[in-house]
């Protein structure tokens, strides 16, 4: 059973920048330790697959990472609408998607800049901080707490640098489970954004993810409260580094990328 395969980076408008996704078109759902198996096999952050349909239809859309299915991913979102409206359907001008978050929205622009339509978590206290989020971090964070939707504890500090140079003990991040560990700061003239972050998720197979869409959730309403600003910019830290703009809204926050296909494949199962 061939399956094409569309290899994508999100969140740049160059190739080997942003965040790379595997997107899959399927038919029907295959069985999900097939599903988990593909995942592992391409060993990116996400691979997701969706259900074709005619596009002014909502499809069905499931995020993978190495070792388990997630509940949200943004920037393998933003990478399949890239396939679906410029790809497979250029005369469309936005999709909607049925996932384990609700119905996501996704429009393009005339530029093909994508503008996805995300859900917004607003944190909650944590409850006593774990010793291995202490150990493997930073010490003295500014503020910590946790969103349950996607399963993170938050750590903000003082200043970017402090985030730029994390080198977390991966092996203690582990014992957090089934939570990941997002760290933040303001931005600083090196960075020229008004926050940066850094996503370490070992309990999802990604060691650090290079740019991450869904952790915006959470961190638009943190920082446009905190700065007092609905329009925000992020520079995500990561090795490949990526840049968000983001807007918050009363139910939810928009997220403001590009993708750029580097190669397409096929499956033989």
């Amino acid at each position: 059973m061939p399956l094409t395969l569309y290899h994508v980076d999100a969140f740049t408008d160059r190739l080997f920048g942003g965040n790379p996704a595997a997107v899959i078109p399927l038919s029907d759902w295959l069985p999900d330790p097939l599903l988990i198996a593909i995942a592992a096999e391409n060993n990116l952050s996400e691979t997701a697959f969706f259900i074709e349909r005619d596009p002014q239809e909502v499809m069905p859309l499931r995020w993978f990472s190495p070792t388990q299915e997630v509940p949200l991913c943004g920037h393998a979102t933003l990478a399949t609408a890239f396939v679906i409206l410029c790809l497979l359907h250029p005369d469309q001008g936005s999709v909607r998607f049925e996932t384990l978050s609700g119905i996501l929205e996704v429009d393009k622009t005339p530029a093909n800049t994508l503008i996805m339509h995300l859900p917004r978590f607003d944190p909650t206290p944590p409850p006593p901080t774990p010793n291995e989020l202490q150990a493997a971090l930073p010490p003295h964070p500014q503020d910590l707490f946790v969103t349950h939707s996607d399963r993170n504890y938050y750590l903000v500090y003082d200043h970017a640098e402090t985030v730029r140079t994390c080198q977390p003990d991966p092996g203690l991040l582990r014992r957090l489970t089934p939570y990941n560990v997002v760290i933040t700061a303001p931005g600083d003239l090196a960075s020229q954004s008004d926050y940066v972050c850094r996503y370490f998720a070992p309990n999802s197979g990604i060691p650090e993810d290079p740019v991450t869409g869904s952790i915006q959730c959470a961190l638009v309403p943190y920082w446009a409260q905190r700065l007092h600003k609905t329009h925000l910019t992020c520079q995500q830290l990561s090795r490949r580094q990526g840049r968000l703009s983001a807007e918050l809204h009363e139910h939810g926050i928009r997220i403001q990328g590009q993708a750029v296909l580097y190669c397409t494949g096929t499956l033989h199962l």
